[in-house]
Order: C-alpha cells, then structure tokens, then sequence
C-alpha cells in the first residue's frame, strides 16, 4: 500500500513530516516498507529559462540554447524540437546523473560546440512514460527553483498491510490510526448524500450466496474525459496509470476508502437488470428450454485487461440481458464489453460486498491480482456500501456533470461484528501497562469502537477484533510498545521428571547414539515425488497430497530412504562423497493415525581415504555393527537375522533383516538395490539399515557423550600428495603429527596411503606417501597460497624427522 503525505492530509489534520509519520506507523505496528523520495534523485535538477535558441552551425537538428539557470547563464546545445526562446524548462548542471538516460554528464563538445549542462524531458526525469521534447513548465515558475517543487512531486510511503488489517488499504484506515497514536485529528468524512433526481431505471438482483448485499445508481449526461491534475498526480503517485475521469475516480476511492467500485456504460449494457450470481459450470443448464442469445453453459468473460476466463459456479458473476450475459467478475474485474470511455454519456456504477473466501478462490483460480480482489479477499468494509456509492457519486457530478438518479439497494449487509464485554484492568493484566481507564477508552473510540459502560462494540471494518485479548492488543500498540514494562517473567520450577514419552526417550537415545558413531543428522522433509514412494512401497492415492508445496513433494512418505539417498548424492556432488547420515522422523503407511510409524534411518556412501597396504574394510559389517551398536543403546533383546525376505529396494544377496518373529520385522539392512540408485540418480554403492521404534520394546537408558557442534565449510577440500624420503625405522605417526601440525587452521587431515622400498630410494630409507587434505575456511586459496602451505608442510616434516621431498 501507498500513500503520500498531502494525501494522508485530506483526513488527518496534522503538521507531520514524512519522517515524523514513518515513525508513528512504525510504533503503531505498521511496517514500512521504505519511502521513496524523488527530491533525493531529482536534487540537481531545477528551474531553468531560455533566453536564446539558435540554430547549430554543424547540426541541422541542433539548437545552441542561452540558458538562464541557478549557475547563471550557459550555453547548452539542445536537439528538443520544442527548445525556443522564453520556454522555462528544467536544467542539469555538469556532474548530474540523469535518471531516465542512466548517464552523468560530462562537458563535451556536441558537433563543435560545447554544451554546458543539459535540458531535460519529462521521460529523461522519470516523471512520465513517453515525452516528445524537453518539459515545458509554467512562466511563472523563478529560475533556480527545484524540480520536485515544478512537479509537484512528493515522498511515497510504501507499507505492507497484514491480512487481519484491510481498512489500512485506504488513507483514511491509515489516517485513522495515526491520529488515536496521537500524530493529529482525524477530519470528519464531508461526503454528503446526493439527492437523486430520477428513479433508477436499472433493476438490481442478488442471490445472497454470490453477493450478499449491491447498491448501484446510474448517472446521465456525464461528459468523461481526461481526470483533472491533481487526480492524476495522485494516483500516478502511487503507481496507477489515469485513464479517464469515471474510471479514475473508482481507482481513487479504492486506494483513499479501501472502498473498490465499478462503472458500466449505460449504452452497452443490454436489458433493465444487473443480477449477480453464480457462475454456470458446464454441467447447469440455463434454465430455458431454448437458450437466448446470450445464455451460456460454459461461461466465458473477456475482461478489461483482455483476457478471457472461464466462469464456474464457484465465482460471483456480475450479469446483464436479465442475468444471461456476464458483464464482470464481482470483487475482480469488470468485462471489456461495458467499459467506460470518452464516448460514454450515461454511467451505471456499482458499489457492492463480495465474500472475501469467494474473492480470494476466484482470484486463485483465474490468477487476477487486481486491486479490488486484493482488497475483497482481505475483507472490505460491509457498511460502506451506499456511502462509497455516495462519494462516487458526489466526485463524478463534480468532475463529468450530469444528473443521478436514485440508489437502488439489493440485499442484505452482513451482521456487524458481535459486542462483548470488557474490563479495563484486563489490560493491565495482560500487557502490564497501567493506563487510566479514560485513555483505554480514549484509544478505543479514536479507532471506531463504541463504548457503552463495560460493553465494547467493534467497528464494521474491524472483523479481527473477536475478545477482550484483541482489545488489549489494540491498546498496548497505540499507547506505545516501548511503554511496556520490562520486569522479568517469573520463574518456574523445572519439572521433576516424566516429561518425555517411551518414544520421545528413544528418538532422543537413537540420535545420540548415532551421532557417537560418526554420522551426520539430516532433517528431510516428510513429502517426496510419487515415483519415488511407489519404488519404496509407497505411492498409494491416499497419500498423494491434495495441495503440495512442491511438484516434487507430492506424496508422503513410506520410508526415510529416499530421501537419505538424494542427501547424499547432492553432498557426493560437491565434492563430499564419503557421507555417512541418519534421521529420525515419521514414515507411512496409509491416512490413518495407526498407519504412522516412528523409523530410525541412516544411510553410508562409502568412499574410504586411500590405504598405504591396500587393505579394504567391508563397510556391510561396519555399518552391521552400528546398527547392533544401537539396538543395545535402545535396549533392545537378542533378534533374529534373516536373509532372503527384504524389501525390494535391498540388494537381494547383500542385505537382511531383523526380526522378532515373521509379523515383527524391526529393522532391514544392507546395500541398496543399484537399480534404485539408478532411479534416483544417485552413485553406488550405498548402504542403509532402516529400523521400527515401536517395534522394539522398551530398553535401557544410557547417557551417552554429545559430540560438539557441526562445521562445515561452504569451500570444497581440496588433496595434495607428498612424497617423503624417511629413515627406515621412522614410525609414520612421527611424520603424520608434524605435518597436521603445520598449518592447523587449513590442514584437516593427513593420511599415509604408500610406503615404498626399492630402485631409486636410498637403502636404509623408505619413501612414504601422504595425503594431506587441505579445507579452506573464508575464502578459495589461490595457486601462491597453496604453494606456501604445502613449503611449510616440507619444512615440518624435515624439522621433526629429518624428512626429505622425494624427487
């Protein structure tokens, strides 16, 4: 939402700067987005005369211009068909940066001649979109004044509106809340009641589900045209582009009363009625044995923004030709077969209250984002109906003529929020603010409640406002959230035990558990694709969700697995491939409370450091004795093991399951079918166990040791080998320490992976090999850097043990 402070004046009586009324919004708990202030831009640029305009000697489209301006008299060249002598302009001295061009100016020479600023256009200052020369402004404009000043423009405050809070899309919401925060007074609303000189010829019908409540009139004899200045410059102000005067004045209403409105042209509507109704899906019949020419069983609507849409029975559609023919998307968006132009003589306007649930759906559904859906969804005030109507009326007699004729009111509005009672020591109980009772009340009123003793009733635009608690909210904003006391809360006595259950004490052990054997925790989410639950026994249509948050988080779970599988391979392809992760977390079998169960999953990559001997560990067992080792931290009884009855995603001769009996299957492990790997892009081997907490009954408790917190790096580690010629005796620990010791801010790791004795190695000696990996912190170590560590690791190594770089 956005506003400007000369309009923020037309309701609230205040001497407020732009800073002063930023800082009240900001107290009173509106968040300020940012302002934008063209004086900042458009500093340099200011009133300058003509005095002379000459013709170029080298440029037949060139005028040499003698300017009077704020640095005295120049000589700027000019290529504007309309520079000539006695046009007041705006000027940019040297060094200006031109908004609209993107270039800061220089003296050069132009064709010879050199020009000594620059006279600008309107599209050049970014104060319109096209402009066929330089600005052409009032005489009586003094040279030297600012170009903000010429322009009329202003600062733009610019705010995000909560949903809970749709009076703040109009000025007065906002006018409103800054005068009960003590910036001003709110004016009183001068829209007076205008007579009608005729009855309304138009019938208005509503169904009450579509539209609970329409008010319209129509106004003949209006002369549209182009809306006035200062409408103009008000809505362009915040970002909306004029049309014309009946369409302008719908817009202005809609950002100064949060108050959206429509008008048709009395013309091109067919028939007597507007109807508002629900739309007709393919599958409901019209209603008449032979359709008219306008009745629709697939509605469509060819909209002012020139779409067309497919109309169903969820939306509210406006109608006319006695509700046959969709005219307008109420709450969206009118139809471009009725819109108002400069030929429009007699105008229809509309005012009227559209459910927000309804609004917002159709706004889904079609993708609208107009401003009227925007305000409709969030929930527009329901007493403002004939009032809006009213001012619209009032603004377009004004601005076009022409005469109006009654209001026609169809419907009902809906009931008012409900009165409740409210005690004023509530606040204080509350909040800790402690305000006499006159300034609660004071507060109150100056927001629109109504007081009468101890019962509270909430203004109609104020629908959030549901109890006593809401109030209090209300209250503690205005008076000032830095007035809130800062005693400390009480303390409360720990619980003596018993807080966690058999399952959370589990979850708990399990993670530990893990964490001391050497794995990472991962927290995936409880969706994946629907191809990937089906391979995991998963996938049925009961689990496919009807609304994801992602096409590829469509379907809930069947097992912890996949998503393990995808963690890994995402680390394998930065440059971390020897993974080892585990979580904990919710799997499922089908919609029900029942078919929820608790797994404790945790997947290896091996891909083990190179070994000097070249001996190789079966990472199966490893991961076997991990998962025994957990069984026994949970305290789980002697299981059985069987081979042959895995799932099919288990590598059929590489991996079993545990198991209490048949019908209790604990837990299943082994290596990953290399088909699924396949499937799921990932590189093989992988191995995994994937293991039922409440399959297992309750264990001991042990305490286990926390590791410390994770670091990781966001750089890739990257391996340099050393060769080193040693005396044959030297253990190599004696060379590892030295060279982790080297460095220990970069150095992660170092590891012999070969040891060699033989031709080119003196006797006595032998050459072992060492990988060092290198992990960078802050930045990527450049080629100098890393020759300079690795000199240190050589100067390490021959200080402790005498070792020498092998050539």
């Amino acid at each position: 939402m956005k506003f400007t402070l000369s309009w923020l004046k037309e309701h609230l009586d205040t001497t407020a700067t732009v800073e002063e009324v930023v800082e009240a919004m900001t107290m009173a708990g509106l968040e300020v987005e940012g302002v934008e202030n063209p004086a900042a831009k458009l500093a340099k640029f200011t009133v300058a005369k003509i005095v002379e305009a000459v013709q170029h000697p080298n440029a037949d489209k060139l005028r040499v211009c003698q300017v009077d301006t704020k640095d005295g008299r120049l000589e700027i060249v000019c290529g504007a068909p309309n520079a000539r002598a006695g046009l007041t302009t705006i000027y940019a001295p040297i060094g200006a940066y031109v908004p609209g061009s993107g270039v800061t100016l220089e003296a050069r020479p132009v064709r010879g001649v050199v020009s000594n600023g620059m006279l600008c256009s309107a599209k050049e200052l970014e104060v319109a979109e096209e402009s066929d020369g330089i600005v052409e402004l009032p005489d009586a404009l003094p040279v030297g004044a600012s170009a903000t000043e010429a322009f009329g423009l202003e600062a733009v405050i610019d705010f995000e509106v909560t949903p809970n809070r749709p009076d703040w899309l109009g000025v007065r919401g906002i006018a409103r809340d800054l005068a009960a925060a003590g910036l001003g007074t709110l004016k009183p609303d001068p829209t007076e009641p205008v007579a009608g000189k005729f009855p309304c010829p138009i019938e208005i019908r509503v169904d009450g589900d579509a539209c609970p409540v329409f008010a319209g009139r129509l106004i003949r004899g209006v002369k549209n045209g182009p809306s006035p200045a200062w409408l103009q410059q008000r809505l362009a102000s915040v970002g909306l582009r004029p049309i014309n005067a009946l369409v302008d004045v719908t817009n202005y209403i809609s950002y100064d009363r949060a108050r959206p409105l429509h008008v048709y042209d009395r013309a091109l509507l067919v028939g007597e009625t507007i109807e508002a109704r629900l739309g007709r899906g393919p599958s409901e019949p019209s209603g008449e044995d032979q359709p008219t020419p306008h009745a629709h069983k697939d509605e469509q609507l060819i909209a002012l923004d020139g779409k067309t849409y497919d109309l169903t029975p969820e939306m509210c559609v406006i109608a006319d030709a006695d509700g046959q023919r969709p005219v307008g998307l109420g709450g969206m968006m009118g139809g471009e077969s009725t819109g108002c132009s400069e030929a429009t003589v007699d105008v229809f306007v509309e005012c009227a209250w559209f459910d927000p649930i309804r609004t917002a759906q159709t706004g889904r559904t079609t993708g609208i984002t107009s401003d009227a859906q925007y305000r409709f969804a969030r929930g527009v005030d329901p007493e403002s109906v004939v009032p809006g109507l009213e001012l619209a009326t009032r603004m377009i007699l004004d601005l076009c003529g022409g005469e109006a004729s009654e209001i026609r009111v169809a419907g009902q509005a809906p009931a008012p929020p409900v009165a409740f009672d409210f005690d004023r020591a509530y606040v204080k109980k509350l909040s800790g603010l402690d305000l006499p009772r006159a300034r609660t009340d004071e507060i109150l009123e100056k927001l629109g409640f109504q007081l009468s003793g101890d019962t509270v009733q909430p203004p109609s635009w104020r629908r959030d406002v549901e109890g006593k608690a809401d109030l209090v909210e209300e209250v503690a904003r205005i008076a000032g959230y830095d007035n809130l006391p800062t005693d400390p809360l009480p303390e409360i006595a720990a619980p003596t035990g018993g807080a966690l259950t058999v399952r959370q004490t589990r979850m708990r052990n399990a993670r530990r558990a893990l964490a001391a054997r050497g794995y990472s925790e991962a927290l995936t989410w409880s969706f994946m694709r629907t191809e990937w639950a089906q391979m995991f026994g998963g996938g049925q249509p009961e689990l496919v969700l009807a609304n994801p948050i992602a096409s590829d988080l469509a379907c809930m779970r069947p097992s912890v697995l996949p998503n393990l599988i995808e963690a890994a391979a995402r680390n394998a392809r930065k440059g971390f491939a020897d993974a080892a992760l585990f979580e904990v977390g919710p799997n499922f079998r089908g919609d029900r409370s029942e078919d929820q169960w608790t797994a404790v999953a945790a997947l290896v990559a091996p891909r083990p450091p190179r070994r000097w001997d070249g001996a190789k560990a079966d990472p199966l067992f490893a991961l076997k004795a991990d998962l025994m080792f957990l069984l026994e931290e949970l305290g789980a009884p002697a299981l059985q093991t069987v081979q042959g009855s895995n799932s099919p995603w288990w590598h059929p001769g590489r991996s079993a399951r545990l198991q209490l009996g048949p019908k209790n299957v604990v837990a299943e492990f082994g290596e990953l079918h290399p088909r699924i790997l396949k499937a799921l892009d990932a590189d093989g081997p992988m191995l995994a166990f994937e293991l039922n907490l409440e399959a297992i009954p309750e264990g001991k408790r042990k305490a286990i040791k926390t590791k410390p917190a994770l670091d990781l790096s966001a750089l890739m580690p990257l391996r340099r080998d050393f060769a080193f010629v040693v005396a044959e005796a030297t253990p190599a620990g004696d060379l590892i320490r030295p060279i982790l010791g080297a460095d220990k801010a970069l150095i992660a790791d170092a590891r012999v992976f070969d040891v060699y004795q033989g031709k080119g190695v003196p006797e006595g000696t032998k050459s072992v090999a060492v990988e060092v990996v290198v992990q960078p912190r802050e930045k990527t170590l450049t080629d100098a850097e890393i020759e300079a560590l690795s000199a240190k690791i050589v100067a390490a190594a021959e200080k402790a043990v005498g070792a020498k770089l092998r050539s």
